[in-house]
């Protein structure tokens, strides 16, 4: 078998990824004798790489007597498939050192992607500082790796600059400027860029739209997907539609979800791994929790991804001893968690309050998984500990975990001292995070009504005085309901909606009834120094009670109300829709800032852990 022959065969085996029968070719080389000349050696190592077999190409790298730039522009890439990119950079210093060679275009290309993957904006620019200098320095592929590098390390306008200079920009580099503008939140010059764009795909309306999604876009995102429907694209790759999947998803409106996964259907697309997965998130976070399980159930192929949305998405619905067998289920199929599965399981104990189990769970994953916690597992930690009433655990949690506690961290704290009336360390805590100056209206109201509470006037004084210097305005609550193809949205107090006089009379009705059944407002989340009915009247007008009013006397009688808040149901309210859901018969879900709350017969999901 000649050389040129069997570089060809090596070659195709690479191409097709089909390492048994590169192996063969290797067996044969050695057995016949063949001088293993640079040519078979690198081609060996590209083989090797493209199939996965990452340690064998270093292995016989490695044993090279003599390697040129190929065998390095071979490795690196091989390293960089593998997801190594760490062993990259590590090696690139012995191309110098130890072989004597300078990288050529190939070479910088893999150093550059590795440094693009990592993040590792420092060393990306003594490499591009490198390639500047080199005799390659005008290769546009090189420059096009460059752009996507500053892209993904968010410095669009340093890779606009390094755009501008190649001499034959293709659909690759266009993308990679246009994805990073549009992931850095630049909508308006993403989406100049793309309008310049001598030729577009589907490539490129992919990056423009799922850079948009990333950025929380998300309605200019599916104005975008429907142009490029309108424009006769073709999906034929189905990443586009998991992205905009992921839009309806964090807008919480199921009408969209639900078009969205007609054309998943329609396209055939319904066994891809990753738009599954899109499915069973939109659906959860769309407060279809039954849709989300039947199409987890339906899935051919489950990765961790599948697992970990499943598991969270029954943990935010309140289904926490589901999500726990869930996760037994998981790992009897030999999958291993990961960060956001753990995420998702502190999470579910945090909501049923199982303090022990929780704590098992945060010690397993750095004890049997080798996981590092982020502040995410704190704060889910410090969450469940708090809402618990082991406040004395959670303070010192606080103190002594690897991260700088923030003001939310302070006054998720605070909060729950307020609400198991913890005064002594709630006015300890709530003294520490008025020294931290806080930004967030709701901490200030928080604040005042603890001082207030403990009649400690003096302190109440001076946060209503900072709260006046730096004009801190709450954010205003507001709520949203679909009702089929119609969507209204409610601010708290509102008193300009059209339908006002009767949603007015459908909630004295309501408030009447409940106060027969034993209802009594809970006014301790309204500033203190408000008069009892002027408190009760605060909390008659909150948002998510006019939407739940403009639900039942405009939506068709029996369904579910489907309403979305922005920020967290407060406690009154919490046992006023109780209280509806019991009158009217009817079932009402509400995802608020925290979780989802199913009510239904007088009784809540969250078991009044929320």
């Amino acid at each position: 078998m000649c050389y040129t022959h069997l570089v060809y065969q090596l070659q195709a085996c690479a191409r097709h990824q089909t390492p048994h029968i590169g192996k063969k070719l290797h067996c044969h080389i050695i057995k016949t004798g063949i001088d293993l000349c640079r040519s078979i050696s690198n081609n060996l190592i590209n083989m090797y790489g493209k199939c996965g077999l990452v340690r064998d190409s270093l292995n016989l790298f490695n044993l090279l007597p003599h390697r040129d730039p190929v065998s390095w522009a071979s490795i690196l890439t091989a390293n960089n498939q593998a997801n190594l990119p760490h062993l990259t950079l590590s090696m690139f210093p012995a191309m110098f050192k130890q072989d004597g060679l300078q990288p050529d275009h190939y070479v910088f290309a893999c150093i550059v992607k590795a440094c693009a993957i990592l993040g590792a904006i420092k060393q990306g620019n003594q490499v591009h500082a490198s390639f500047i200098m080199s005799p390659v320095s005008d290769d546009d592929v090189v420059k096009s790796s460059l752009v996507d590098m500053y892209a993904k390390c968010g410095l669009p306008d340093i890779g606009h600059v390094v755009f501008d200079s190649i001499s034959s920009k293709n659909t690759i580099s266009w993308t990679a400027l246009i994805s990073g503008y549009a992931q850095s939140g630049r909508k308006l010059d993403a989406i100049q860029l793309f309008q310049k764009m001598p030729t577009k795909n589907l490539l490129s309306w992919t990056a423009l739209i799922s850079g948009l999604v990333q950025s929380g876009h998300w309605v200019d995102s599916f104005y975008l997907f429907m142009e490029m429907q309108s424009k006769g694209i073709d999906i034929v790759d189905p990443f586009i539609l998991s992205s905009i999947i992921g839009a309806s998803a964090n807008l919480a409106v199921l009408g969209l979800g639900k078009q969205i996964h007609c054309l998943v259907i329609l396209l055939g697309y319904e066994s891809s791994l990753f738009v599954s997965n899109a499915l069973v998130d939109m659906y959860a976070k769309c407060s279809d929790i039954l849709a989300a399980k039947k199409i987890f159930g339906e899935m051919f192929q489950r990765d961790i991804v599948s697992w970990t949305s499943i598991i969270v998405g029954t943990a935010q619905h309140g289904l926490a001893e589901e999500a726990l067998s869930l996760y037994d289920q998981m790992l009897s199929t030999g999958l291993k968690p990961n960060e956001v599965t753990f995420v998702g399981l502190i999470y579910a104990c945090s909501h049923v309050g199982l303090v022990s189990k929780g704590r098992y769970f945060f010690n397993s994953m750095i004890k049997d998984y080798g996981m590092s916690p982020s502040l995410q597992h704190y704060t889910c930690l410090l969450d469940l500990l708090s809402r618990s009433g082991h406040l004395e655990e959670a303070e010192n949690l606080i103190k002594t975990m690897p991260f700088k506690p923030d003001e939310a961290t302070w006054a998720a704290l605070l909060s729950a001292c307020n609400l198991h009336r913890k005064t002594d360390i709630g006015i300890r805590v709530a003294d520490h995070l008025l020294s931290l100056t806080p930004e967030d209206p709701s901490t200030y109201i928080l604040l005042s009504n603890t001082y207030a509470s403990a009649a400690m006037w003096e302190s109440v004084s001076k946060v209503r005085r900072l709260m006046a210097d730096m004009e801190v305005r709450r954010e205003p609550g507001y709520s949203c309901i679909v009702l089929g193809k119609e969507s209204q949205l409610f601010l708290a107090g509102e008193t300009s909606h059209p339908e006002k006089d009767e949603i007015f009379g459908l909630l004295k009705e309501l408030d009447a009834e409940m106060k027969r059944r034993g209802y009594i407002p809970d006014t301790s989340s309204v500033l203190h120094d408000l008069e009892q009915q002027e408190k009760e009247r605060h909390l008659f007008w909150h948002s998510e009670r006019l939407a739940v009013a403009y639900g039942l006397l405009k939506g068709i009688p029996g369904t579910v109300l489907h309403i979305v808040k922005n920020l967290r149901v407060c406690g009154d309210c919490h046992t006023v829709l109780k209280f509806i859901s019991m009158i009217v018969k009817r079932e009402i879900v509400v995802r608020d800032a925290n979780r989802y709350h199913h009510f239904k017969d007088g009784k809540c999901s969250c078991n009044n852990f929320w």
